[in-house]
Parts: structure tokens; C-alpha cells; sequence
């Protein structure tokens, strides 16, 4: 029963990984792309992480492989955020598609409080 489990998580772990691949391929800008990898690459490890140990669960593995998912989590967000903060202060552009941009609006003094149905009159 477990193996079943146990592959599946494993399973759904590459198909995020798969996802967060194609993400970075189709999406138009480096702060989706950073987004689709941040999020669905994560997740997709510690997926597999998880379903591999429900094929051995040995008290070590548990401990090792918690320890895994956790510094995984924190890094990818540590990383997502250093790499998105790069990229805008070195002017990387937007995507077309970007309907709103609340770090340019703090700057100009606007607030940069809203949402983008608020800002989508421009």
C-alpha cells in the first residue's frame, strides 16, 4: 500500500517539477519564469522527497529528508525574491502584460496600495 502512495506523491512531484520547467520556457518575463520555478519546482521536490520516504521509512530518512523540505522552502524563497529584486533594480523589463507595478508607483508617491482592476484605466 504504501509503494502506491509512495509513487504517486512521486509522481505528482515530477509532474510539478515538469510544470515548473515549461513555465520557465512559456512565461514572458523573468519574474513569472522566477515565479513558475520558485513555487512549482519547490513543491515539486518536496514532493518527491516526501514519496520517497513512504518507500523507506527508516527514522534517519525522515529526519534527513524533513530536513530537506524545509531548507528547500526557505531557500527557494530566500533565492526567488533575491533573484526578483536584481532583476528590477537592474531594469529588467516587465512583460506587456503586467498590468500594474507597485514598486514603480511607491516610488513616483503614488502608494502602490492598489490592485490591478484599480490601475487598469491607465
Amino acid at each position: 500500500m504504501w509503494e502506491i502512495v509512495g509513487g504517486v506523491v512521486i509522481a505528482v512531484g515530477v509532474t510539478l517539477t515538469l510544470i515548473a520547467g515549461i513555465g520557465v520556457l512559456r512565461l514572458p518575463d523573468a519574474y513569472n519564469r522566477m515565479n513558475a520555478v520558485s513555487k512549482a519546482a519547490s513543491l515539486g521536490v518536496a514532493c518527491t522527497l516526501a514519496g520517497t520516504v513512504l518507500l523507506m521509512p527508516d527514522v534517519a530518512a525522515v529526519i534527513k529528508t524533513a530536513v530537506a523540505i524545509a531548507l528547500q522552502f526557505i531557500t527557494a524563497a530566500v533565492g526567488s525574491f533575491a533573484i526578483a529584486r536584481a532583476a528590477y533594480r537592474t531594469g529588467v523589463p516587465l512583460a506587456r502584460v503586467t498590468r500594474f507595478d507597485q514598486l514603480a508607483e511607491r516610488a513616483r508617491g503614488d502608494g502602490g496600495d492598489g490592485d490591478a482592476s484599480e490601475t487598469s484605466a491607465e
